[in-house]
């Protein structure tokens, strides 16, 4: 009576507005329950939400009335609706002084955000300063928020303070450290795994609850490493008898059951360290068997714990006096008239007979009452079950009845798992092919569509090995029954296509063998199967084929057979079809019908559907054609691991190949040039450098010849040789496009001198247009191949620092130096074409051999030529001279003079470099004094010599 009043009291100050709330909330709560439909609440939480919006706007709500209308928006989005509008203020609520505020605005944040939402962030500085507060109940709303809100990038802004917390005077505090630990591990479990120490220190705590709250990160470092936490078995044991034996303060009871969460915890952690150690289990055995006579059936929680002591018995090293007790725990289960203990003692009694089968006998009875009992989560749990008990001697029984129960469901997603296990069953335990097939039968009938189709592949396999011995009799017989019983199943209605295709091709390969049917009536059969599904292309195909094969083996007999109306039609339906593979099909059924015997058996042998294909992966049989196709003087195959390696003009990969070994980085060493004699020249010409930017490749032997202009034609090659050249004759281009050349006449300086001068290659420093790059392999006249932009990316991705220091050290000189001057350009043994253009301030190349170092302001003191003494012979020997010591003319020098070599003999006209004197060409002596002046003139205005014959070496030879 008591009780009754003090209800009474509360539900009247409910009416009132009590329990701090007003009444508004309270008729909105109730409002709710008394809704009549989905669509009566939704009107009321609309209605709802448009006043919460308009209160938050308001900025003069007082500070508790904000926490109403906070609770009153945790209510509404609990209930499905969007109230994201008022998630900043539940944010700024976490901000307040006062505690009951601040715990309800972490209380809320919880409920509406999580870790990946936009407002974490700021939420994180709150609970970092929250987590140094001196009131403990900020601090435990501050792990509370941490364990929902802290996501893995915000882990290591507070994770230095939650572990400080471990060591905290308030037991509430420590536990809810531990937890959020716990959640830590869970989202980032690197991030704290160097603190996995202190779950091991917390399980000594003072406080049970502290104790109790590390069994749960404790379970989950067992389960990923057992063997590390071994030495905790005889803890977790000690610690359970403690529990079991009442020596924790009553607080903890449940329903008279001392701490049976924590002894759960502890049984799940025991069965994991306990599987397959003998020495282990041996600690466990007494506890569990005290808690075995201790255990309390009246009430769920103790059913509870002795079903965990049975899941830990059964995973642990086995016993057989826990084995018998678990036993005996499982009978009262199963006996008893809770369908929720039926339930756990049909799964306890699967996880013992894992161990010991004979236990299933003794509950033959009590299973199967739960398998005809009503409620339809215990029968599957039986079946279950029964799937774990079937052996060669009651698979017929188990698989009739889940069959049974298969056909009278309608979930799809059950019946595939119950037609799984049915043929996983058969296939495993089947008594013998016959019963096999009408098994799988049933399940194709009646779950078809929902069986893999591997199954429908053993099923035709089987039929066509039989029994897989030397008895045709037997095999006969098999294929005579599944070709009667598929007859007779090919008038049900609505068959899965799957069954109708197995059907389709039995009918075809054995349809006519036992001579029982003609050959007119399965054919028939087989274009009402066609007919009666005109969209399904995979079945009509089927049928098809199984019609090609009876016309086929009759042919072969000598029997005719008449070509009946119907079939006919199809044929002519299916010439005409959509699909090719149907077109086919009947157009190969045309052509069979036309041979003669002799090629129809050969064509389509009688039940040859299990004899092995031999597959010739050499293609041996294409020998001889590969014979007479190299007498003939075809060239030979080469094989792709020896293409790179080749020397041959005509071998060279695909465009592709090429795109993906271009990007791949070569470590092999460059090989030294070999000096050549040098010889004298009658005649000069002028080489201009090239204006492509690519990396610099292996000394490479081909024979170039160069191109002046975009859209000028190539001049004629030199007609003699002159200065020392290296001989690069033959070998192959590293980078860049691959070719292979031939070893005529070499070109002299290439790509790998240039390198060791320290030169670049030039763009828009020169006379040419940085768009045109000459090159011809074996070959007298030249194409123009221009820079992809792939290798224009690379190279900027690998020197793209080298192309910004030069730009910054000479656009500052060649600003002053620009001329808009136009010329026109004559190119001897060339077709003149006049064209005028204005020049444009060309920004230098980026240097492929500056490595980002600083660029001096005047050229180096020793000349890098000098390096390559000892390459050239005795007579390459030249003395170091000053760069700067060189005189420089006060006008502009002509960077054409120093790439020309005139003798009086040839005259050049060409376009003049940026910064050139209008018409003026110089003329280059032989002197040495002479060539080194021009060279420390071009390389005090940052342009180096670069094409691929300088005459540099001929002027420093003397």
């Amino acid at each position: 009576m008591e009780q009754l009043r003090t209800i009474g009291r509360e539900l009247a100050m409910g009416s009132q507005g009590g329990w701090g709330q007003s009444k508004e909330f309270l008729d909105l709560v109730k409002s709710i329950g008394e809704a009549r439909s989905k669509a009566e609440e939704d009107r009321i939480i609309i209605r709802e939400l448009e006043y919460l919006k308009r209160r938050l706007a308001d900025p003069d709500v007082p500070r508790r009335k904000m926490k109403e209308l906070l609770l009153r928006l945790v209510y509404a989005e609990m209930l499905g609706h969007d109230a994201s509008f008022g998630h900043i203020h539940a944010v700024k609520m976490t901000h307040d002084e006062s505690l009951p505020l601040k715990r309800t605005g972490y209380l809320a944040v919880a409920l509406f955000i999580d870790e990946r939402h936009d407002l974490v962030i700021l939420v994180v500085n709150t609970i970092q300063k929250d987590l140094r507060s001196d009131n403990y109940l900020v601090v435990c709303a501050a792990l509370t928020a941490a364990s929902r809100l802290i996501g893995e990038e915000a882990i290591p802004a507070v994770l230095p303070q939650v572990v400080d917390l471990l060591a905290h005077p308030k037991e509430a505090v420590r536990k809810k450290a531990v937890m959020a630990l716990h959640r830590f591990y869970q989202r980032s479990p690197s991030s704290v795994s160097h603190l996995v120490s202190n779950f091991r220190k917390k399980l000594c705590d003072n406080d049970p609850g502290v104790m109790g709250a590390t069994l749960c990160p404790l379970y989950d470092l067992v389960l990923a490493d057992p063997n590390a936490y071994k030495d905790l078995v005889v803890s977790f044991v000690n610690i359970l008898k403690q529990v079991a034996e009442r020596r924790l303060p009553t607080s903890y009871d449940y329903h008279q059951m001392p701490a049976p969460f924590i002894q759960i915890k502890l049984l799940k952690i025991l069965a994991v360290l306990g599987s397959g150690d003998k020495q282990a289990s041996g600690h466990m055995y007494t506890v569990l068997g005290d808690i075995f006579r201790k255990g309390e059936s009246a009430s769920n929680i103790g059913n509870a714990i002795l079903y965990e002591c049975i899941c830990c018995i059964s995973c642990i090293f086995p016993n057989s006096k826990m084995l018998d007790a678990a036993a005996e725990t499982t009978s009262k289960f199963l006996k008893s008239d809770s369908y929720n203990l039926k339930y756990m003692g049909i799964d306890a009694l699967g996880r013992l007979i894992k161990i010991n089968p004979d236990i299933a006998e003794e509950h033959q009875l009590a299973v199967i009452d739960c398998l005809e009992d009503p409620d339809d989560t215990l029968k599957r749990k039986t079946f279950e079950l029964l799937y774990k008990m079937t052996k060669s001697t009651n698979i017929e029984v188990i698989v009739d009845r889940m069959i049974e129960y298969m056909i009278s469901i309608t979930d799809h997603h059950y019946k595939a798992e119950i037609a799984s296990r049915c043929v996983e069953l058969a296939e495993q335990f089947a008594p013998s092919n016959q019963w096999f097939i009408q098994t799988m039968n049933k399940v194709f009938e009646h779950a078809g569509d929902l069986v893999n189709i591997r199954v429908a592949h053993n099923l035709m396999r089987l039929i066509a090995e039989g029994f897989g011995e030397e008895d045709e009799g037997a095999d006969s017989q098999l294929r005579s029954s599944a070709v009667d019983s598929y007859l007779r199943i090919l008038g049900e209605p609505k068959l899965p296509s799957s069954f109708l295709q197995i059907i389709c091709w039995v009918l075809g390969e054995y349809g006519t063998s036992d001579g029982k049917h003609p050959a007119s009536y399965i054919i028939g059969k087989l274009c009402d199967v066609a007919e009666a599904h005109p969209t399904d292309d995979t079945v009509r195909g089927y049928a098809v084929s199984a019609i090609l094969k009876i016309f086929a083996f009759e042919i072969a007999v000598g029997r005719k057979t008449a070509m009946l109306p119907e079939f006919q039609s199809l044929v002519d339906e299916l010439s005409a079809s959509h699909s090719t593979d149907l077109q086919q099909r009947a157009y190969e059924v045309q052509a069979l019908l036309g041979l003669d015997k002799q090629t129809v058996g050969s064509v389509m042998p009688l039940d040859a559907s299990c004899e092995d294909i031999e597959v010739d992966r050499n293609l041996s049989f294409l020998n001889s054609y590969v014979q007479q196709a190299l007498e003939k003087g075809a060239a030979p195959y080469i094989p792709e691991s020896e293409r790179s390696g080749a020397v041959s003009v005509g071998n060279y990969r695909t465009q592709d190949q090429h795109d993906t070994s271009a990007h791949a980085l070569r470590f092999e060493a460059y090989e030294l040039p070999k000096p050549s004699v040098p010889t004298a020249t009658s005649q000069t010409s002028v080489y201009l450098p090239t204006t492509d930017l690519v990396p610099v490749p292996e000394p490479s032997y081909y024979k170039e010849d160069h191109q002046i202009g975009r859209s000028q034609p190539s001049g004629n090659a030199p007609s003699g040789e002159f200065g020392a050249k290296l001989r690069l004759d033959g070998v192959q281009k590293k980078w860049g496009r691959e070719s292979y050349t031939s070893s005529s006449t070499p070109s002299s300086s290439t790509s790998s001198q240039q390198a060791a001068n320290g030169a670049s290659n030039s763009d828009g420093g020169g006379p040419i247009s940085s768009q045109a790059r000459e090159s011809s392999y074996g070959s007298k006249k030249q194409q123009v191949t221009e820079v992809s932009a792939e290798k224009q990316r690379l190279a900027a991705s690998l020197f793209g620092s080298a192309a910004k220091a030069d730009r910054k050290a000479h656009a500052g000189r060649r600003a002053a130096k620009e001329s808009s001057s136009t010329e026109k350009v004559t190119v001897a043994n060339a077709a003149p074409q006049p064209a005028k253009e204005q020049v444009v301030p060309a920004v230098p190349p980026p240097d492929l051999m500056d490595l980002g170092e600083p660029v001096p302001s005047s050229a180096p003191s020793a000349d890098p030529f000098s390096q390559l003494d000892g390459l050239l012979g005795p007579a390459s020997a030249s003395p170091v001279v000053s760069a700067t010591s060189a005189p420089i003319a006060s006008n502009t020098p002509d960077l054409m003079s120093i790439f020309s070599d005139d003798t009086g003999t040839t005259s050049v006209s060409a376009e003049p470099a940026v910064g050139a004197q209008k018409g003026g060409t110089a003329k280059k002596g032989h002197s040495l004094q002479d060539a080194l002046q021009k060279d420390a003139t071009a390389r005090q205005v940052g342009v180096t010599p670069t094409g691929n014959n300088p005459n540099l070496f001929k002027d420093l030879l003397g």
